[in-house]
């Protein structure tokens, strides 16, 4: 009893005095000695999850602010539920150390209740496996150790610790071992720093970062996740003399030199065929944009991959890495005094304008123009917005104050809500865009959302079903009934009513003033109240009309660079 409770308690308070300050607990009882262990220390908070699936994204919205989050259930298939945030944290290098509780090594495999095989449950998504077995007071001195070096391979992505914890569930902590200078101890599983010492030499295999790319129709495409200073994207920019196509998560879309409406510009032919680049500086993680990735496959320009999580490289493309000081020292001389940026820059220009005219004529609300409203409207807050069509949207038309956060990892549509939870519980005020398929896959997320010390701005787009299906070749390729019964999806969901469920308020604007109008009333309060109710903002549309939108969005840049896409 006394062993499980001081084991815990010094793992806990060696998390603690290294910086953790949040713990995301889904209820249980294996789980007891550790959920204890987290609720008797004031420096944590506490966060209460029901559903595992949705505990787990939550952690992860905490973890992509920078220091991991505990992430405690109980044994059997709670841990599975983990699985699906495991590999996006896996896979975007996000902070977290999972703790699942089991049953002693000689309970498994004979059929005891509530027990699977825990063992190396989420494969090569974590960066480390323990399974220290029941505590042993005689090993007292290998707990801080241990405790440190789970947060120091957890800096970098999940760490999984299966603690076995044997009856009685409850005791007090003895005296805790003494805080020891001493090294972490070292993994018995090397995999993972085997695979990034390859992957660094493949990242050396490519050509050299020299004055060979110091071309005219040179390119910077910023992304998600690349870890680089604003500051310093911008210094590329003016130090190249090239045009900068950012996407909403690089946070650089403000930036002079900034082309936002690439997708619909290079939908152009006439456009994407005379301004093929020669070389590419790719920051971060690459556009969500398929008409993007696909021109920058046509130009097979080589590709300098600068910041972003292990090897992106999907085209084949990368031809060498490099850091932003690297890129700097070359002189660059071949696109100043050449028109090549200030094509660019027209095009945008012009871009902008052609969907601005559309946007103020808008008596009723579409998805693109709820994208750029939502954008223009968030402001300071953080912006979490769900894979699928409203990634798109706000990469397309969002505009310069496109700016936000996403899971693009694994680029899954699956905890959109829970991880924007996550980031509020982090203490930042959030909107989310979301579709209707995210919101209902992710509606656990909602749980005593009502009572929760924040106020969440949910902009939910309901066109009952999978909208993004119907830009893709199935469907014109499929008839009607089929097409909705694989790839449509219609739900039927009322999800005003499901949000009701939960105590959230609940709003239905039809009009661009009236979606502004909610989403201003639905800002956290600075009075004693408090931030505020969470907010559901549901904004109806039909999947067809959304095609028609897009289209006339398109047509419209095409117009304005001279002729209508080939």
């Amino acid at each position: 009893m006394s062993a499980a409770a001081t084991f815990c308690a010094t793992l806990v308070d060696e998390w603690i005095a290294s910086g953790v300050r949040h713990a995301v607990v889904s209820p249980g009882s294996r789980s007891t000695p550790m959920a204890v262990a987290i609720a008797d220390r004031d420096e944590l908070q506490v966060h209460i999850v029901h559903d595992e699936r949705a505990a787990a994204f939550v952690a992860l919205g905490l973890g992509s602010l920078g220091a991991p989050a505990l992430l405690l259930c109980t044994s059997g298939t709670a841990a599975v539920n983990f699985h699906p945030a495991i590999v996006e944290a896996s896979m975007s290098q996000t902070a977290m150390i999972v703790l699942t509780a089991d049953r002693p090594a000689e309970l498994r495999g004979i059929g005891a209740p509530q027990t699977i095989d825990q063992r190396h449950l989420y494969g090569a998504s974590v960066r480390w496996f323990v399974d220290p077995g029941v505590p042993d007071p005689a090993e007292s001195d290998s707990w801080r150790p241990l405790a440190r070096q789970v947060l120091h391979t957890g800096s970098r992505g999940p760490v999984h610790l299966n603690l076995a914890f044997g009856e009685p569930l409850l005791g007090e902590a003895d005296e805790l071992p003494a805080h020891i200078d001493a090294p972490g101890v070292g993994c018995d599983d090397e995999r993972d720093d085997e695979r990034d010492d390859e992957r660094d030499d493949e990242r050396d295999d490519g050509d050299a970062v020299s004055a060979e790319i110091d071309v005219q129709r040179g390119l910077i495409v910023a992304g998600g996740c690349s870890g680089i200073d604003p500051e310093i994207i911008a210094a590329l920019v003016e130090h190249t003399s090239w045009p900068l196509i950012a996407d909403p998560l690089s946070g650089v879309r403000h930036l002079p030199g900034a082309i936002t409406m690439a997708d619909p510009i290079l939908r152009h032919d006439g456009f994407a065929s005379a301004h093929l680049p020669e070389v590419v500086i790719r920051i971060g993680r690459p556009p969500a944009s398929r008409v993007v990735s696909e021109w920058l496959v046509r130009a097979e320009a080589r590709v300098i991959q600068v910041g972003g999580p292990g090897v992106i490289d999907p085209e084949g493309l990368v031809v060498a890495r490099a850091t932003p000081d690297e890129i700097l020292e070359i002189a660059f001389t071949a696109a100043r005094q050449t028109p090549w940026q200030a094509r660019w820059l027209h095009a945008e220009a012009q871009a902008l304008a052609a969907v601005d005219r559309i946007f103020a004529d808008a008596v009723a609300l579409t998805e693109p123009l709820v994208a750029r409203i939502v954008a223009e409207e968030s402001g300071a807050r953080d912006l979490v917005v769900a894979s699928s069509m409203p990634i798109r949207d706000l990469e397309w038309f969002g505009g310069p104050a496109a700016r936000a956060f996403a899971n693009r990892g694994a680029n899954g549509i699956d905890g959109t809500i829970s991880t924007a939870l996550g980031r509020a519980l982090g203490g930042r005020d959030v909107t989310v865009l979301i579709g209707d398929l995210a919101f209902v896959h992710d509606a656990s997320a909602l749980i005593a959302l009502a009572g929760r010390d924040i106020g969440l701005r949910i902009v939910v787009i309901d066109n009952d079903g999978g909208g993004i299906f119907s830009f893709l070749p199935q469907a014109q390729q499929l008839d009607t009934e089929r097409f909705e019964l694989l790839f449509g999806t219609p739900h039927g969901t009322d999800l005003a009513g499901l949000a009701a469920a939960h105590g959230l308020d609940v709003v239905h604007p039809t009009t661009p003033s009236e979606l502004r109008a909610a989403l201003r009333s639905a800002d956290p309060t600075d009075d004693e109240t408090g931030p505020g109710r969470s907010t559901v903002i549901v904004v109806r549309t039909d999947r067809s009309d959304n095609v028609e939108d897009h289209r006339r969005l398109n047509d419209a840049v095409a117009e304005s660079l001279g002729t209508r896409p080939a």
